[in-house]
């Protein structure tokens, strides 16, 4: 019996097709089959962008193309070339799961439209408008455990949520989060300007993405607190965008309610890269952001940059793969809600927020 997940994507971009590679070179990749990709763009484009990327270098298998099909290794992915959700046929695709990655769709009334068009399950690669309008808001080590099966919309979070929520999670069961200021220092994204232009309505981000560091706003201090209510109202964050291709930061400042020392904090995360090096690392070597660069982790904590100001006040420095990362994340999800739905309904057995629903 083929007992194979079938998936497709919406949305050939950075995730997108990160997404499609983190797959082909995940152990899972015997467990699923993309059966379809929607994307706007030509088919030319979408195989050589898929053979060839700046960032993750050449692909390691062999892609091909196809009458309006992507053939990877052999497996023929139908592509289709939508604008809306209604415009696709995917319950005549029989897809098991969609990946959202287009960005575009964030209200529940937007994304019941890919229920209405025949998706049975929309896994999301960015935060739901608010926590109402998805089922579920997962960061996989925090909360996975409480996803039943029965979810229909479920969002993977942030980038940046995924790298930083396990962080503050461990600190705050360990010392006592009094408060906290996140700056986040993230490479360049498609939706910033190589040159000046008439390019966006903050005027920031008219500016030219390689010449400067560009401020941008960010809703991460909301996305924590989605994760983690018991931290709401003592989160703030601000973003600022980096001339540099991948791989982005966060400095992460906070007070503690006991006494810390920094070697603590390094000890705990050490502890914790032990206990969960599926997407938590440790390193105290002197790092560059390149060293990160296709890194699978959520985050990667830098001790040589612990710091203590007194005996509560604490920074330390979180790397992380902002597309890399976030594209195994996304499969860690896919692969536990593909379990759930092999099985019986289970209640969910989370070490935490076990009633709470995000």
């Amino acid at each position: 019996m083929n007992t194979q997940i079938r998936l497709a994507i919406n949305g050939y971009g950075r995730i997108g097709r990160c997404f499609l590679r983190a797959l082909y070179e995940s152990p899972s990749k015997d467990r699923f089959r993309i059966v379809a990709i929607n994307e706007p763009a030509d088919l030319d484009t979408m195989a050589y962008l898929t053979r060839f990327d700046s960032t993750h270098g050449v692909f390691h298998g062999k892609v091909e193309q196809g009458e309006n099909c992507l053939r990877v290794d052999g497996h023929d992915i139908a592509v289709t070339h939508a604008r809306t959700p209604e415009e696709v046929d995917w319950q005549g695709l029989g897809i098991d799961l969609l990946i959202e990655c287009s960005g575009q769709y964030g209200t529940r009334e937007q994304l019941q439209r890919f229920i209405s068009a025949g998706v049975p399950r929309l896994l999301l690669s960015h935060p739901g408008a608010s926590a109402a309008d998805v089922d579920a808001t997962v960061v996989y080590g925090i909360n996975h455990q409480n996803l039943t099966g029965t979810e229909r919309l479920v969002s993977n979070a942030s980038c940046t949520t995924n790298a930083i929520v396990p962080v503050l999670d461990l600190l705050h069961q360990a010392f006592g989060v009094e408060q906290a200021f996140l700056t986040t220092l993230h490479s360049v994204m498609n939706d910033q300007p190589l040159i000046d232009g008439y390019h966006h309505s903050d005027l920031r981000r008219t500016r030219s993405a390689m010449q400067s560091f560009v401020p941008v706003a960010t809703g991460l201090a909301k996305g924590v607190e989605r994760l983690l209510p018991e931290l709401a109202g003592r989160i703030q964050a601000k973003a600022i965008r980096v001339p540099t291709l991948n791989v982005s930061a966060i400095d992460l400042m906070f007070q503690t309610r006991d006494d810390v020392r920094a070697e603590d904090i390094n000890a705990l995360m050490r502890n914790a890269a032990e206990h969960a090096p599926e997407y938590i690392a440790y390193s105290d070597q002197p790092h560059a952001s390149i060293d990160f660069n296709h890194d699978p982790h959520s985050a990667i904590i830098d001790g040589s940059q612990t710091r203590l100001c007194g005996r509560r006040m604490a920074n330390t420095l979180v790397w992380f793969d902002n597309e890399w990362g976030f594209a195994n994340r996304l499969l860690d999800v896919a692969n536990i809600w593909s379990d759930l739905l092999a099985k019986p309904h289970i209640a969910p057995t989370s070490r935490r927020h076990e009633s709470e629903s995000v």
